[in-house]
């Protein structure tokens, strides 16, 4: 009668100590509970140590959930099903619930059941030394009344846990879809899962194209054509969760894919040390957070895509409207390159011109940056142009190192655009950067479009500067044409303070015709021009005044250096044609005491001609007045 009345009043004070922990104002959590209910156990039952294990399901074990910490009397960390039934077939203590009493080098330990509808969810170890005294009775109430708190504190705390999620979950939602950002999209799921589950380390594995400008514990993703042997692979390439056990390093992985309607962009890792379980609710509530997260990924990845397209666009727009406003072809690449340096944050940046097509006669253009005429540039740019002849495509190189690595290249990242102007390849624009892998494959194809977009103005710029040329020099001896000696002479009169003309004809062209044919007097013609662009150089301007008459223009030089200039041409002409000609010229002057117009300079020029003629030919004469204004 004294043992049952004292066993109820044991399991009323075990009560009373189970509902005070149940009803306190400041609750810990779950972890706190278990903590103060395995202190309760201890104190209640003078033990040394108490723990508590539970059965999972994924490991088939009993595992530790927590102890209180005794050096005397070590916790084990799970129990196979194999080591319980074990105990429960051989070392049950006859007429109690109490399962075993194990020996220990100081002292027992006592497992008692925690059990649901007959069925054991777990066990209850509890430690005594030597000399203590132990009531079996009580540790059997233990067992009965720890079942029940246990079952109902759990389910409690889920119920906590599960309306925290739902809550954070909702605001986690709610900024997702307020932030175009991927940044801050990665960032609020890490820290979501960090408030949530603090005993968790976790990981962004994203693609190695990916850049970051927050502190995020990002991971580059790795994985082959079948990700047979990698978890996360299979994750990111099936869009299902996985699992990974690590023995060695004691500790479980969960992998889940960062999923939007369009694809995967990446996976989450989360790492539980081996005392910390994945429940079915964490794993589905980390699964739901990572498919909100890849829906919010894939929502911020398409605004910036398409804020980046509108960007090409303007920058393709900007380009080719700039490029079309009628530059000159060295404005027009001038242009061209600093749009490139700047939008593509290149470090060297070239446009080759092949010459007929031809790949290799191909001309370096000098608003190209510094590299491209370096000695050391002209092995790379034979590759990178060889290339571009055999294959009629863009190169995109993102090493250059590993792709070619006998070849030393200062220059590891490479795209090469080549202009294709109605199937005939114009040239080539070439964009490098030191660091491997700089470009993006969307840079790549950006670049594709710019210089696909330019290519007609460039072409347009070419055809432009060569019919000017065409129009201001001589078919025949390629010569200044007599139009644009004129213009030029007005332009030099108006800013100049001085200069000298000089009409030069070939003597008696009719008969060297008739003697010859027209065809050698178009060589003799031609002889003749070459001679005296030569010999005039950067001092003047030659040009074709008609038939077999040219012209040369001596800005800021007197009539005396006039003069002697064109003494030694006519010596030169006379001693170095075949067949021998000979040229006579006149000199005219202007100065800033001149009275009259230029075409008065070029009639007085022309009456000295007359005169050397009357002369007898072979010799120069100059003017005997002047006056121009």
């Amino acid at each position: 009668m004294i043992s049952n009345k004292a066993n109820s009043q044991f399991r009323s004070q075990l009560k009373a100590h189970f509902f005070d922990l149940m009803t306190k104002d400041e609750q810990g959590g779950w972890s706190q509970f278990v903590e103060d209910l395995e202190a309760i156990i201890t104190d209640s039952i003078k033990a040394q140590k108490a723990c508590i294990y539970i059965y999972n399901k994924a490991e088939d074990a009993f595992v530790l959930i927590s102890s209180t910490w005794n050096n005397n009397h070590p916790a084990k960390e799970e129990l196979t099903s194999q080591d319980w039934l074990g105990l429960c077939e051989n070392q049950t203590i006859m007429g109690t619930s109490i399962i075993a009493r194990e020996h220990l080098d100081q002292g027992y330990r006592y497992f008692m059941p925690l059990v649901n509808h007959e069925e054991a969810y777990g066990y209850i170890s509890v430690s005594y030394n030597l000399e203590e005294n132990v009531v079996l009775r009580d540790l059997e109430i233990v067992g009965e009344e720890v079942s029940n708190v246990y079952l109902k504190m759990r389910s409690y705390y889920q119920s906590l846990d599960e309306e925290k999620r739902h809550e954070r979950l909702f605001r986690v939602t709610a900024k997702f879809h307020s932030s175009m950002n991927m940044d801050d999209v990665l960032a609020e799921i890490i820290d979501t899962l960090r408030q949530l589950y603090p005993v968790f380390d976790y990981y962004l594995l994203l693609s190695h194209d990916y850049s970051s400008a927050h502190n995020l514990p990002i991971r580059e993703l790795v994985y082959d054509s079948d990700g047979s042997n990698n978890p996360s692979a299979q994750a990111y390439l099936t869009g299902e969760f996985q699992f990974e056990e690590s023995w060695n390093e004691r500790q479980s992985c969960f992998y889940a894919p960062l999923k939007g309607k369009q694809g995967v962009y990446g996976v989450l890792q989360v790492v539980a040390p081996k005392t910390v379980q994945f429940v079915n609710e964490d794993i589905n509530f980390i699964t739901l957070l990572a498919n909100t997260a890849g829906n919010a990924l894939e929502n911020a990845r398409l605004y910036q895509q398409s804020k980046r397209l509108i960007s090409d666009l303007q920058l393709i727009n900007e380009t080719t409207h700039k490029l079309n406003s009628n530059l000159r072809l060295s404005d027009t690449i001038s242009f061209l390159s600093n749009q490139i340096l700047h939008s593509f944050h290149a470090e060297e940046v070239g446009v080759l011109l092949f010459q007929g097509g031809n790949v290799e006669d191909y001309q370096v253009l000098q608003e190209s940056s510094s590299f491209f005429s370096q000695d050391g540039a002209e092995r790379l740019l034979q590759y990178i142009t060889s290339s571009i002849g055999e294959q009629r495509d863009a190169l995109f190189i993102g090493d250059f190192s590993v792709k070619n690595p006998s070849f030393y290249s200062p220059y590891q990242s490479i795209m090469a655009i080549p202009m294709i102007q109605t199937e005939s390849l114009k040239g080539v624009v070439i964009v490098m950067h030191t660091l491997p892998y700089y470009f993006s494959f969307e840079t790549f194809k950006l670049l594709q479009s710019l210089v696909h977009h330019s290519t007609l103005a460039l072409a347009n710029s070419m055809l432009r500067e060569e019919l000017e040329r065409l129009v201001s020099t001589d078919y025949l001896t390629k010569l200044y044409s007599r139009k644009h000696l004129d213009e030029t002479v007005h332009k030099h009169v108006g800013q100049d303070h001085n200069g000298s003309f000089i009409i030069v004809d070939i003597d008696n062209f009719k008969q060297v015709n008739d003697t010859y044919g027209h065809q050698e007097g178009d060589r003799i013609i031609v002889e003749v021009s070459n001679l005296l662009r030569r010999e005039i150089g950067d001092k003047g301007i030659t040009a074709r005044w008609g038939g077999e008459e040219l012209a040369i223009y001596l800005p800021e030089v007197d009539i005396n250096e006039a003069y002697t200039i064109g003494e030694e041409l006519v010596r030169k002409v006379r001693d170095y044609t075949k067949p021998r000609v000979t040229i006579s010229c006149g000199v005219s002057y202007w100065d800033a005491s001149s009275e009259g117009e230029v075409v008065d300079l070029f009639r007085r020029a022309d009456r000295a001609l007359y005169e050397a003629k009357e002369s007898g030919k072979n010799c120069i004469k100059r003017e005997q007045t002047m006056g121009i204004e």
